[in-house]
Order: structure tokens, then C-alpha cells, then sequence
């Protein structure tokens, strides 16, 4: 029944379906081009194709397998890239010291192309469920770090006089003063890692293919068997998984920063 007036309670008028104008026309015009003819069908597919591989899949288990791999993949990434990205960032962020030791070799660092780490994380933990996480984690901690310095920092003067003039602990002062006044730019950070977490979690079961499953293995299946139905069924489940994903920290954001406004 909840379920039922959460949509009887949205607001239709509010929704821009100008936005579903062009994947509209562009299935349309698809879908004439497959009838006419006008395109090689092993090359590009009919839509109806691509509808029936991808009905044919999900009554798989390793359809639901691949998914459940690849979110446990980005989740485990997402979670340890943002804990020590957090961590790294207030310690950096309130630490004269610790901003001279680390940040000139965090600013090396983070130059570095991403994916320029997958040769030496591969060396060391060969192609596994270990290699894709940490790539995954990397891809976090960054974003998550650089925003949570940024929030830290700007925390003013006078809010650090009245913790002193409170007598705060060092645990006070990181519950009480610096947790929620660089909570809005922490958030920002998580967001996006978020969004380089799935990135980063579809990017190397595609160069990382060799071992276990998941939603980008399911697309190397596919080119390897010309599949191209396959392959687009499982774009377009990645780019829905990511859509979720990224709509989710937004409703995270709402409930847990209603205060920001106030």
C-alpha cells in the first residue's frame, strides 16, 4: 500500500519527459532502419533482438550472479576508497604537519592516470576479486579525499574558538565541529566516487576479464560471440545500475543534509 501512494503521490506534471524525446526517436529510427533493411541485422540488431536476449538472460542465474558480483565488487571498492579517503582528508585538512608531509606526494599521485595503476596492482595481486577492488578503491579515495581536505579547511576560525572556549576533546572536536561542518563537501566527494566506484568497477572486469563474472564480463561474452544483442542489453543494464546508484546517494544526501538549508 505504501508503494501504491508513492506513486499515486508523484507529481507527473514536474517529471521533464523532454528528456526521453531523443531515446525515443532514437529506437524509432532504429527500429525503421532494421525493417527497411538498411542495416547488416548480425551487426546491428532489431530491437525486438535485443528484447529477447535480454529476456533470454534474465531467467539465468548468471545473469543475477553477474550483477550481484559486480555491485559487491563496487560497494567494497566504494567503501574502503571512502573510509580512508575521509580519513586521509581530516587528517590533512586540520594537520599543518601532516599537509606538508603527505600533500606533495598526494598532488604526484593523484596526476596519475588510473588506469596507469592496473600493471603493478596486477603484479602484486595477479587478476582477482583482490586487484579489481583496490583499482576500485583508488578511483575513490581521490575525489573523496580532495573534497573532504577542501570541507576541513573550510571550517573558520571563529568555529574552532568556540570549540577551544568549550574545552572540546579531540574527539569532540572531530564529532562535534569537524564531521558536520565539512559534511557537505564529504558528501559531494562520496557522490562522486560513487560514480568513479561503478566506472571503475565495469572498467576492470573489462581489461581484468580472465577471472570471475560480473556485468562487464557479460559484455566481453558477448563480443566474443558476436553477440551484439548481448552486448547492448548489458550496456544498458550497467547505465541503469549506475542511474540507481547515483540516485540513491542523492536521496542519502537529502535525508542525512536536510539541515543545510536551515
Amino acid at each position: 500500500m505504501a508503494f501504491i501512494h508513492r506513486i499515486q503521490s508523484v507529481n507527473w506534471q514536474q517529471i521533464n519527459w523532454r528528456g526521453w524525446v531523443i531515446p525515443l526517436l532514437f529506437i524509432l529510427l532504429w527500429n525503421i532502419a532494421s525493417w527497411q533493411n538498411w542495416v547488416n541485422p548480425k551487426l546491428i540488431p532489431a530491437p525486438v533482438d535485443v528484447l529477447i536476449t535480454a529476456w533470454q538472460h534474465v531467467l539465468q542465474l548468471e545473469f543475477w550472479q553477474s550483477i550481484a558480483a559486480s555491485l559487491w565488487r563496487d560497494l567494497s571498492g566504494f567503501a574502503i576508497g571512502s573510509f580512508f579517503g575521509i580519513a586521509f582528508g581530516i587528517l590533512v585538512g586540520s594537520s599543518k604537519i601532516a599537509n606538508y608531509l603527505f600533500s606533495p606526494s598526494f598532488n604526484v599521485l593523484r596526476q596519475v592516470s588510473l588506469f596507469a595503476w592496473l600493471p603493478l596492482i596486477t603484479t602484486f595481486l595477479d587478476y582477482g576479486n583482490s586487484a579489481k577492488i583496490l583499482f576500485i578503491s583508488l578511483s575513490v579515495f581521490y575525489p573523496v579525499a580532495l573534497h573532504t581536505i577542501d570541507g576541513v579547511r573550510g571550517i573558520s576560525a571563529k568555529q574552532y574558538e568556540v570549540a577551544q572556549v568549550y574545552a572540546f576533546s579531540r574527539w569532540q572536536l572531530l564529532r562535534q565541529l569537524i564531521l558536520p561542518a565539512a559534511a557537505p563537501q564529504i558528501f559531494v566527494g562520496l557522490q562522486l566516487g560513487l560514480i568513479f566506484a561503478w566506472l571503475a568497477t565495469i572498467g576492470s572486469e573489462f581489461l581484468l576479464a580472465s577471472y570471475g563474472v560480473g556485468l562487464g564480463n557479460l559484455v566481453i561474452q558477448g563480443r566474443a560471440a558476436l553477440d551484439v544483442g548481448l552486448i547492448v542489453f548489458g550496456l544498458i543494464v550497467i547505465g541503469v545500475i549506475g542511474i540507481l546508484l547515483n540516485t540513491l546517494a542523492n536521496q542519502l544526501e537529502r535525508r542525512w543534509l536536510h539541515w543545510r538549508n536551515q
